[in-house]
């Protein structure tokens, strides 16, 4: 491509001369004057390339067209050659053609202006990106017209989610449109500059923190075997202490996460003791999970996060103590998971070399983000996985598809560049410069990054398919939550009316077999032995399921466009406070009562499985080879009949009497059979309370 033939020194003297321009303004008084603005600007570059302007598209754009080619070093002919030979017809469509060569311009001229190290802190870098988005959304001239004027000035959701990742300092593209909910909360829905420009500055200082994080000596030398990158610290100020929990010893101490591992290291008198290390990278069967912590081994505080692994021996508690909430330990608690689960997906996949390196910062570059918001003090109205990439894919529906596309253009990504060597489209380059793309034309697609220009790429089409899964959990969750009543004897109430159509259908079941109505009884009697002998009772369940589909499809027509009907529950009366308690001791008295009857069960079955010495043994082999008999002799289909009569035919009249003897002689079996015998021990108190 002949821009980038370009030498280095010519794109850093387009650059210097953007610098140097200072902020980008949208004033456009007159034609004469952006034509003359342009000519100064490109006063290096043949005549042939003078041209100001493309046919076709805004303003706003053509504009945002002529910064890129200034950055670039190009002519605006040479950029529109350029990508005219790249670009698939599909997207050079008349009607998608203004905004897919803005893209082009806006992905290449981000991807030269990334590699400067210290970029965000660029003002003009920062407005120019703001202007992409404010011109993505009037690409074309006939766009123009159609846009408000109290809109003009911020950005929509889709011009953020499509600009925003060309630079992955900024966004990522997974979790990009929780973020933009978070920074258009108080605008309505739409990003202004004045908020997208505090978001930049906090995110630089939020990078330069990470730089410079103070370390001791001795967490140093541990971090460098490996060359880890310190993520966050904690516990260094006495307001905001940390705490370790192990066993039942305490204390304070220095927290630090990295892109490999925990590190604490107790504070001791005047200075910290050595670090102990709870690995995130390796295998080692990792827990974490939050965790209630308190005086004297009770569980009283919800402010602590529970450590575990195979390495040490019991479980780390690490404790961060506030006096209202558990946002630490939420905040905490997020970032230990990212970093924990971008490992397991780099295991899962087998990445290996600059790849897995690329993953790792993706987690780094997340982190990094939600320390900006928390910084700005912006309302993050859901948890904070929303905004780390791992977390997200980890609580979505659907979230293990978008990891598995990532990894097949991960995986894409490894063959191109090994059948066409010196080309990348990866992270690598970020370790100093946070954020490099380049343009790779894959087949019939158009890539910058993991963005494809003019349409939406494999992982983002599955991070739109998972988020629209999610809206609709969202959805039925909230009707969950909506129909959940207090008190106990309402939960009845409302149990009791949901399982009455199979209350109703478990009392014509017992009618039938009561034979209080005999026509009816012998009708149902003759019917199923019926459709037993003839081997029909599999087709009679498939009658029954497709009824059931039919009868839910019928009554979806029927109610197409209308709400759901309520079920009517009448109110238990009230209980005052004695009664309520008196409920519940009876309550708990019935299930003490059922639960001895079951142990009693159990133990007479242990009894006879044991050939316990009595009668009822005797009797419980001789029904158990008599049974292996007979499914080894008797055909199933008979067998079932059997059942079936044995179970309906026990109380018509002509049996009731032998019923009524052969249940009582079955009674008096099982009261016969003795208990096998338990002696209950006290547990041995242990020392060691946690």
């Amino acid at each position: 491509m002949a821009m980038m033939s370009r030498t280095r020194d010519l794109l850093m003297e387009g650059f210097e001369g953007f610098v140097r321009e200072g902020s980008f303004k949208w004033a456009l008084p007159r034609r004469g004057d952006a034509l003359a603005d342009d000519d100064e600007d490109l006063d290096g570059l043949p005549a042939s390339g003078r041209r100001s302007s493309v046919p076709g598209i805004s303003p706003k754009a053509n504009a945002v067209v002529a910064r890129c080619a200034r950055i670039l070093g190009v002519s605006i002919d040479d950029l529109q050659n350029d990508f005219d030979k790249k670009a698939s017809d599909s997207i050079k469509q008349p009607r998608n053609y203004a905004r897919s060569f803005l893209e082009y311009c806006c992905f290449v001229a981000l991807a030269q202006m990334s590699k400067v190290a210290g970029y965000l802190s660029d003002k003009s870098f920062r407005r120019l990106t703001f202007d992409m988005m404010l011109a993505w959304e009037v690409p074309s001239s006939s766009s123009q017209l159609t846009v408000k004027v109290e809109v003009d000035s911020t950005v929509s959701l889709e011009a953020f989610s499509r600009i925003a990742p060309a630079v992955a300092t900024i966004a990522d593209v997974v979790t990009c449109s929780n973020l933009f909910d978070v920074l258009s909360c108080s605008s309505g829905g739409r990003l202004s500059f004045a908020v997208y420009d505090k978001y930049l500055a906090g995110l630089d200082r939020a990078v330069k923190k990470m730089k410079t994080q103070s370390e001791s000596s001795l967490l140093s030398g541990l971090r460098s075997q490996r060359g880890e990158r310190i993520i966050e610290v904690d516990g260094t100020l006495t307001t905001q202490p940390v705490l370790e929990h192990v066993g039942i010893s305490t204390w304070p101490g220095r927290l630090t996460l990295t892109d490999h591992a925990l590190y604490f290291e107790a504070l001791r008198v005047v200075t910290y003791d050595k670090p102990k290390a709870y690995e995130l990278a390796e295998d080692v069967k990792q827990v974490v999970k939050p965790e209630l912590t308190g005086p004297w081994g009770s569980r009283l505080f919800d402010k602590a996060v529970m450590y575990k692994s195979t390495t040490i021996t019991e479980p780390v508690i690490i404790e961060f103590p506030e006096l209202a909430g558990h946002s630490r330990r939420d905040y905490w608690l997020a970032i230990i998971s990212e970093v924990l689960l971008a490992h397991r997906f780099i295991r899962k996949f087998d990445i290996s070399g600059a790849d897995k390196e690329e993953i790792v910062l993706k987690a780094l570059l997340g982190v990094l983000r939600l320390q900006a918001i928390e910084e700005l003090d912006f309302a993050i109205s859901s948890r904070y996985e929303s905004l780390l990439m791992f977390n997200l894919c980890d609580k979505l529906p659907g979230g293990d598809v978008i990891l598995e596309t990532l990894a097949k253009a991960i995986l894409s990504r490894r063959s191109d560049q090994t059948n066409q060597p010196g080309t990348s489209r990866g992270m690598h380059a970020v370790l100093s410069n946070l954020g490099v793309l380049s343009p790779v034309n894959n087949g019939e697609r158009l890539f910058v990054g993991e963005i494809v220009v003019g349409e939406m790429s494999p992982l983002q089409k599955a991070i739109t398919d998972s988020m629209n899964n999610y809206k609709k959990v969202e959805l039925a969750q909230a009707s969950v939550d909506g129909v959940k009543v207090d008190g106990l004897d309402t939960n009845l109430a409302v149990m009791k009316e949901l399982i009455s159509p199979v209350s109703e259908l478990w009392r014509v079941l017992v009618l039938l077999t009561s034979w209080d109505e005999p026509l009816k009884s012998m009708v149902f009697c003759l019917l199923f032995s019926y459709i037993i002998i003839r081997g029909w009772l599999v087709y009679f369940l498939v009658v029954v399921l497709l009824f059931s589909a039919a009868f839910m499809f019928l009554t979806r027509l029927a109610s197409q466009g209308k709400p759901m009907t309520e079920i009517k529950v009448t109110s238990p009366p009230p209980m005052n406070t004695m009664e309520q308690l008196l409920a519940v001791q009876n309550a708990i008295s019935k299930v003490e009562e059922l639960v001895q009857d079951a142990n009693i069960v159990l133990l007479k079955i242990r009894a006879l499985l044991l050939a316990f010495p009595s009668q009822a043994t005797d009797r419980a082999i001789l029904a158990l080879v008599f049974m292996a008999i007979a499914l080894a002799l008797v055909p199933t289909r008979m067998l079932v009949l059997v059942m079936f009569l044995e179970v309906f035919t026990n109380k018509s009249p002509p049996r009731r009497a032998s019923t009524e003897r052969w249940t009582r002689r079955l009674r008096e079996w099982w009261f016969s059979i003795p208990a096998a015998p338990v002696v209950v021990e006290k547990e041995k108190e242990d020392k060691k309370t946690r």
